[in-house]
């Protein structure tokens, strides 16, 4: 029962922080645009921007935004903050029910660092913490007032967090730790800083005072941060399908590259909102960048050099040799009754406890071990350098079954 529990759980809660992303995702995507789109003209209402004309759904509307607030408080008013925090809450459950009560499958790997489970998620905890403040000081330092600056400074500061966590937690983990750190950040800037300003943008309007200009600008600021970091986020949220970027040797330096196209491609849309041309451009950069990742991505397993050791295996191993690897390394989960705790069924359906089954699914043994050191997780029955090239040799000579 406790099984079913968990993967209900699990299920329940990730459906729930897609959802709630989407909707996140798409409000922020969307007042970027309205912010950006509004066109002054004469006869606007006093501290209004700029209006904007828009058509959905069979109707018309008219937008308008005030640089400050109106001179009188709506009677009704809508926040947007529940996507944002919702989004936070379901996805650092996730965290605690995925990564945290599993640590040794998915946030640590002994070949890269030796914890235990409750180091390990201390660890990640802490640092969203610690990340999230240093964040905070920047944007209130000197240097926030340069935003070009602070940008250049904020990406080597992830950069060196995200070479980091690869040294501590396994690539699976290190992934899903500077996603969520990003996503911690996103979502203070919401709740710290967004949000609280607006309150008291709105407690002036009701007292009959002016607002503070800074109110608003340090709030667009800061949602700004977020629509840049969005298109990053979202990649990282979905990585962890994808063993050849997390488990591979160039792991850090393909969230580096993420971490760069994501906000070069975002430049693209709001400078064509904001009627500023389309900087065509952008799209080759994100086209360099996408193919030097595809090619940093077949750089092989993590801790293993390109050819290292191939000097002492055959051409083309034997599948009996290739199977004994299998059946020890991979058939305690993959297999019709697993032996592992906490695995009631064979992940994603996949059984390699005969020779059948192995031969059925080579590709997906190369993806995962030959090719990348996504599997075992955690490396936890410890495949080794030497088997990893056995299943790579096989592999390559067409994953005969002889």
């Amino acid at each position: 029962m406790d099984l079913v529990l968990t993967e209900w759980l699990s299920a329940t809660i990730r459906w729930l922080h897609v959802v709630a992303g989407i909707a996140w995702i798409g409000s922020s995507f969307y007042f970027i645009h309205l912010d950006l789109s509004l066109k002054p003209r004469d006869g606007l209402p006093s501290g209004v921007k700029g209006e904007a004309w828009q058509v959905h759904g069979g109707g018309f509307y008219q937008m308008i935004k005030f640089m400050v607030a109106p001179g009188k408080m709506p009677d009704e008013l809508t926040w947007f903050k529940w996507e944002a925090y919702t989004t936070w809450l379901s996805g650092f459950a996730l965290l605690v029910v995925v990564y945290y009560l599993n640590a040794e499958l998915f946030l640590i790997d002994k070949s890269v660092l030796d914890m235990s489970a409750p180091a390990a998620a201390g660890v990640a905890f802490v640092s969203l913490a610690a990340a999230w403040i240093a964040y905070e000081v920047l944007c209130r330092s000197p240097l926030g007032r340069h935003e070009v600056a602070l940008a250049l400074f904020g990406y080597v500061f992830l950069v060196a967090l995200t070479y980091g966590f690869t040294h501590v937690f396994s690539g699976r983990g290190a992934f899903t730790q500077i996603g969520a750190l990003i996503g911690t950040i996103m979502v203070a800037n919401v709740f710290i800083i967004i949000i609280p300003y607006q309150k008291k943008t709105v407690a002036a309007l009701i007292a009959a005072r002016d607002p503070d200009p800074y109110w608003g600008a340090i709030g667009k600021q800061r949602s700004l941060h977020n629509n840049y970091l969005t298109l990053p986020v979202v990649f990282l949220m979905l990585s962890n399908h994808y063993p050849l970027f997390f488990a591979t040797q160039y792991n850090w330096l393909i969230v580096a590259i993420v971490l760069l196209i994501g906000p070069v491609i975002r430049h693209f849309f709001n400078s064509q909102h904001a009627g500023k041309g389309n900087p065509w451009w952008t799209w080759g950069v994100a086209a360099a960048g996408m193919i030097a990742i595809a090619l940093l991505s077949g750089a092989g397993p993590r801790g293993q050099k390109a050819g290292a050791n191939t000097g002492n295996l055959p051409a083309t191993p034997k599948f009996a040799e290739v199977t004994d690897i299998v059946m020890s390394r991979c058939s305690m989960c993959h297999t019709a009754e697993p032996v592992w705790t906490g695995i009631a069924t064979a992940p994603n359906g996949i059984k390699l406890d005969d020779p059948a089954q192995i031969k059925l699914h080579a590709r997906m043994i190369a993806i995962n071990a030959a090719k990348s050191s996504a599997m075992p997780p955690g490396n936890v029955t410890e495949m080794t350098a030497d088997e990893r090239q056995v299943l790579a040799a096989w592999i390559a000579a067409g994953a005969p079954d002889k």
